[in-house]
């Protein structure tokens, strides 16, 4: 394991100039895409899977189980049981990861060259063969539904809960994709091993991957990785029909700080005004303490310690969300300052100073995110699930000092919409 650390780390210094790398595109013999950027002088290389779909995919009456079925993966897979495969991994000085989102399940792979043939094999075994053994279902089960009953109890996740219940209804959006106790302890074995089928499907494969390989020995291996997997998954859900009321929902719960979830309709990614949108949210909240909203709610009122928002980009919906805390006798006048700001951003739009900013800001972070193989690579996939083109990392700076004045003062017309404003407060707020 320490040969594994060091390599890792040696492989920071080198790295290629962010602006500098090479996305090569390659396709197997069995038509499965990948992006890949080589970089052959640390013996070392990061893949990253994306499924599209994720725990949104989950079918009625069954909320929870993509997310049990993807923490199950490694506990059991071919011949080894979930120590078995545990062993094998940490003898390669191999790591895997695995995780589920509303709309994809995440699969990531870090291995030695000189190892590869072996992780890949684990990694297969896991994707392909998965056993689920019901003496790990009980296992992980278990640990979910403490997951679950721990969330019920923070303020936090229940303001989430229940924006999202009274944003996005029926809609799979609308519930949380780890389940509930209910629904996590009803699904059988047999429901982990539909979800499975339904979830990890080509149909729906993003592949990138970094470091010391070729695009000749890609192409041969992701044929042997991916290319048993079921050609079609599970019917993704439909467009989400939001609905954005701008009134304030008040959730009682025993704490001295009332806590707010915020939102509004969004904009999508391939709007061509979204990077007008993106630099509007970084002066309005997304820019830390030099944001519009930190300096009001904050800053001149001390009502706060901190006030955020952002874009949220999901596959079927598009929100402008936020959130804020504050004592229970105070959020109301947090609230109304958030929505006096979002009204006078809507009406009187930003400064030069604010935006030129916000530019140097958001091109200054950009190329920080490059830090690792591993990094590059969950950027590419990324890329690949959001439509971008191979060119996005080189032109995305390019981009944001392409917004104007003019342009940004109207797109916060159009997008801020204070009377759409909706929060969701839970604790014990006075005069809410």
């Amino acid at each position: 394991m320490m040969r594994f650390v060091l390599v890792f780390v040696g492989f920071f210094a080198a790295l290629p100039a962010w602006a500098e790398i090479n996305i090569k595109e390659v396709t197997s013999e069995g038509g499965i895409k990948a992006w890949l950027v080589e970089e052959p002088s640390i013996p070392f290389v990061a893949l990253e899977l994306r499924f599209r779909g994720g725990t949104s995919l989950d079918v009625a009456g069954k909320r929870g189980a993509t997310n049990l079925m993807v923490g199950l993966l490694e506990e059991g897979a071919g011949d080894l049981d979930a120590q078995g495969f545990a062993r094998a991994s940490e003898a390669l000085a191999a790591q895997f990861g695995y995780d589920s989102h509303d709309d994809a399940v995440t699969i990531s792979a870090r291995f030695l060259s000189e190892n590869r043939d072996e992780a890949l094999e684990l990694l297969r075994l896991s994707l392909i063969e998965p056993t689920f053994p019901q003496v790990a279902v009980d296992r992980v089960r278990a640990q979910v539904l403490s997951g679950i009953r721990s969330r019920a109890k923070d303020p936090n996740d229940i303001a989430g809960e229940h924006f999202n219940a009274a944003v996005f209804g029926d809609h799979p959006y609308g519930t949380d994709g780890s389940g509930t106790v209910e629904s996590v302890t009803a699904l059988t074995r047999d429901d982990i091993v539909e979800a499975h089928q339904g979830a990890l499907a080509r149909d729906r494969l993003f592949v990138a991957a970094v470091g010391d390989i070729t695009a000749d020995e890609l192409g041969m291996l992701l044929d042997n990785l991916l290319g048993a997997l079921p050609e079609t998954g599970a019917p993704l859900p439909e467009r989400a029909n939001e609905v954005l009321s701008g009134e304030v929902e008040v959730v009682e719960f025993e704490t001295p700080q009332s806590v707010a979830i915020f939102g509004q309709p969004g904009i999508h990614r391939e709007d061509p005004d979204f990077f007008a949108a993106y630099v509007l949210n970084t002066i309005m909240g997304g820019g830390g303490f030099e944001s519009r909203l930190m300096t009001e709610v904050r800053e001149k009122r001390g009502l706060t310690y901190g006030v955020y928002s952002y874009l949220v980009l999901r596959d079927h919906s598009d929100l402008y969300l936020g959130s804020v805390a504050s004592a229970n006798d105070r959020i109301g006048e947090a609230i109304d300052v958030i929505r006096a700001e979002w009204a006078r951003m809507a009406e009187n739009g930003v400064t030069q100073d604010e935006l030129t900013a916000a530019k140097a800001l958001l091109t200054g972070a950009y190329p920080l995110r490059f830090d690792g193989n591993g990094s590059i690579a969950k950027i590419m996939v990324g890329m690949q699930m959001d439509g971008l083109p191979v060119d996005y990392i080189v032109t995305r700076n390019d981009q944001v000092d392409a917004v104007t004045l003019d342009q940004i003062n109207r797109v916060a017309g159009e997008l801020l919409d204070p009377e759409a404003l909706t929060f969701v407060v839970v604790g014990k707020p006075d005069g809410v």
